[in-house]
């Protein structure tokens, strides 16, 4: 008979296993009602504790395995036995435990915190921002022309400029209170990244809808063009475009990627291919989720960047330099790191331990 891992045996080897009455395992049992709890563990012990030194055994070789899943099978057949006749008992209660620690070496014991919290940041997250690529480049480039062609529309007729507001009010906004907003400190850092999370959280969590991204993404570049028009009819655009640039570079980009993990799980359930379409979506809600975990630490460093760099007394050229270098790490993760992971067949999605046997579909 050839030799099995111990470290992480199929649950699939339970059912193709041998009889197990083919080596003599629990050949004594009998099916009786009522049965006695301390005669049948009196008759059982010896089993159950073979069963256990199995369990707790460091190294397993071919033999040992298959005497574990044979006695496992025996161990299960007497807890039902005592189940049916006596309901819960100590004894009933001993073997569950002995049953569990079979169980988790059958099955494979789940990988070290520390291990899942690496593959998670070096494998499943930049993967899943990889897929994301081109999707995220397209949400930037419309974003950016919705901002012109708002902003343009509105500059262009000062009657709708002035539509906006009272003139004291608009002169007040573009001349102190947009640069106001920006004065550092650490509660505005913190307000900044919470609420720029959830928007991010949102355009992931509601965008199997396929309108929530969409609407937010316009929503938000028509707010730039407005703002835009106001700053440019009392010539302060640079003003705007120096505040923005140096925190905005990585923060839309977020949103941009937010937007597009949003619009690929509403792809997965719109268009799910060969597979069930429950299945399909299940299968990219959960490696596009990760993206939107990752992106809360994204919003982070955009959020200190926003609130102690952008409204500071640095030199432009500085605060700007500090945005473009946050970004081009983001991009570095994504692009270069996230091609690697995909490489390796890395999508994002949890390993099948974790996620369950997928359905097999032809084709």
């Amino acid at each position: 008979m050839a030799t099995a891992s111990p470290d992480r045996i199929s649950c699939s080897t339970l059912i193709a296993g041998e009889f197990i009455d083919a080596v003599g395992i629990g050949t004594d049992m009998t099916t009786v009602n009522h049965v006695d709890a301390d005669a049948l563990t009196d008759a059982r012990r010896p089993e159950w504790e073979r069963l256990e030194a199995l369990s707790r055994a460091r190294r397993l070789d071919g033999a040992e395995v298959d005497e574990l899943i044979l006695r496992y099978r025996a161990a299960s057949a007497d807890l039902a036995e005592l189940k049916t006749s006596v309901g819960d008992s100590p004894q009933g209660a001993y073997l569950s435990t002995v049953l569990a620690a079979a169980r988790l070496r059958l099955t494979g014991a789940s990988e070290n915190v520390v291990v899942r919290t690496a593959r998670f940041f070096t494998m499943q997250l930049p993967a899943a921002l990889y897929r994301l690529r081109w999707t995220t480049a397209v949400i930037a480039v419309v974003f950016v022309l919705l901002i012109l062609l708002s902003g343009a529309w509105i500059a262009a007729d000062p009657t709708r400029v002035a539509a906006l507001g009272t003139p004291e009010a608009l002169r007040q906004y573009a001349e102190e209170d947009f640069v106001d907003y920006y004065r550092p400190m650490a509660s505005f850092a913190g307000m900044v990244w919470s609420n720029n999370a959830w928007i991010a959280l949102q355009c992931v969590l509601f965008g199997v809808t396929g309108i929530w991204p969409v609407w937010m993404l316009i929503q938000n570049a028509v707010s730039l063009g407005v703002a835009a028009a106001v700053m440019a009819a009392h010539g302060r655009l640079d003003v705007m475009i120096l505040h923005i640039l140096p925190h905005g570079m990585l923060e839309l980009t977020a949103i941009f990627i937010a937007a597009a993990a949003g619009l690929h799980i509403f792809w997965s359930w719109a268009v799910p291919g060969r597979r069930p379409r429950g299945e399909s979506l299940a299968a990219g809600g959960r490696a596009l989720a990760t993206v939107a975990m990752g992106l809360v630490l994204v919003l982070l460093l955009s959020g200190l960047v926003e609130g102690f760099v952008t409204g500071s007394d640095l030199p432009w050229v500085v605060r700007i330099g500090i945005g473009a270098v946050a970004l081009g790490v983001v991009l570095v993760y994504m692009l270069v790191v996230g091609r690697r992971a995909a490489r390796r067949g890395e999508t994002g999605d949890l390993i099948e331990y974790e996620a369950g046997t997928p359905t097999l579909t032809a084709g």
